[in-house]
């Protein structure tokens, strides 16, 4: 049985083929994918303990030209309703989390033309003044550099050369979605090629920052162009690891939401979501760390633990994906109740300070 073949060169140590994966998925059951999961989770992590943090997406502006068919958030620049908000606005979005004990902070803001370097920098050096080491925040996208870099003529490691002075130390992986170019010309033709985005990522380690993987899947994506975005992850992963340079820190993937924007169509169901999570923790290999998404999921991502992943965040705001539909829990020990009920203690992860506290 192939299944078998399969177990016994994942507990040698060896990892799966690509053609292997497509087999795992037409034909393993949960069980088998659950149990092949966690022979990979296990050579990072202990078996029975998982991660959390407690993270704030900041939408500070909705103005963006990408005009992607899935986005259920963006405004044109000449409508009524676009904006960029202050920093006091800023502030009291982090002061608010912060004040309940989280610390990490995402800015999202897509692809605005009147915001060129000199914003981010302005910004990303007032929020260091006012809280320090406090605090930890992704300031962009990898889409989002590109764009900004290019929007203000400069090239992607001057870029980030300006924006590491103005205190910034992570720019998150987002604007993957689907690292496949056939899909991406289909919905966002402007949010760059997969070579563009993947040179971004390098440039972006290079410069001595952080960053992560990510991935979005139930739009209309073929299982082709989901194992090229996994192939594609890993390839990129083995080329940074063999030259004894940093990788991506983590893999995320959560699911399109499919109201009030252009695309529309319906949600997969979770269990196709755990199924392809575990799918990600089997052949991406050579990354410590698989998130699985609260925000998409609610309680089934907390079965994604059983899945594979070892780390999730509880979203305190992302207006984003709020407006495509997501529902954001904010009580705390609800959704850890939902990890204890999958079998696992949970530890929170400070960002800011890199260190685990309060484990339950």
């Amino acid at each position: 049985m192939q299944t078998e073949t399969i177990k016994s060169k994942l507990e040698d140590g060896g990892r799966i083929s690509r053609g292997e994966a497509e087999w795992l998925w037409q034909n393993a059951t949960d069980e088998d994918l659950i149990a092949l999961a966690n022979i990979v989770r296990r050579r990072f992590h202990k078996a029975n303990l998982a991660t959390y943090l407690l993270m704030r997406i900041i939408n500070y502006t909705n103005i963006c030209v990408a005009k992607c068919d899935y986005c259920s958030f963006y405004r044109l620049p000449r409508d009524k309703d676009g904006y960029v908000r202050d920093n006091h606005w800023i502030f009291s979005k982090i002061d608010e989390l912060s004040a309940v004990g989280g610390d990490l902070f995402a800015f999202n803001g897509g692809f605005n033309p009147q915001l060129k370097i000199e914003y981010y920098e302005e910004l990303f050096t007032a929020i260091r003044k006012k809280y320090g080491d406090t605090i930890e925040f992704y300031a962009m996208t990898v889409v989002e550099l590109l764009y900004v870099a290019r929007l203000s003529k400069l090239s992607t490691p001057e870029a980030l050369a300006r924006l590491k002075a103005a205190g910034v130390r992570w720019v998150t992986g987002g604007g993957a979605e689907i690292l496949a170019d056939p899909f991406r010309l289909r919905h966002s033709p402007q949010k760059y090629t997969v070579a563009e985005y993947m040179e971004t990522q390098g440039d972006i380690l290079d410069a001595g920052l952080h960053t992560t993987g990510t991935m979005v899947i139930g739009f209309d994506e073929s299982l082709e162009e989901r194992l090229d975005h996994l192939q594609t992850v890993r390839e990129f992963q083995d080329s940074r690891l063999a030259s004894g340079k940093e990788g991506l820190f983590s893999f995320l993937c959560w699911t399109y939401k499919p109201y009030n924007n252009e695309l529309g169509g319906k949600e997969i169901e979770s269990g196709e979501y755990l199924r392809h999570l575990a799918l990600c923790r089997i052949y991406l290999d050579n990354i410590k760390h698989l998130r699985t998404s609260v925000l998409t999921q609610n309680k089934a991502a907390l079965q994604g633990l059983r899945y594979g992943a070892d780390d999730f965040d509880i979203p305190w705001e992302d207006e984003v994906t709020q407006m495509a539909g997501a529902v954001v829990e904010r009580d705390v020990e609800r959704v850890l109740g939902y990890a204890h009920e999958a079998g696992f203690k949970t530890a929170y992860r400070h960002v800011a300070s890199n260190s685990l506290v309060r484990t339950k």
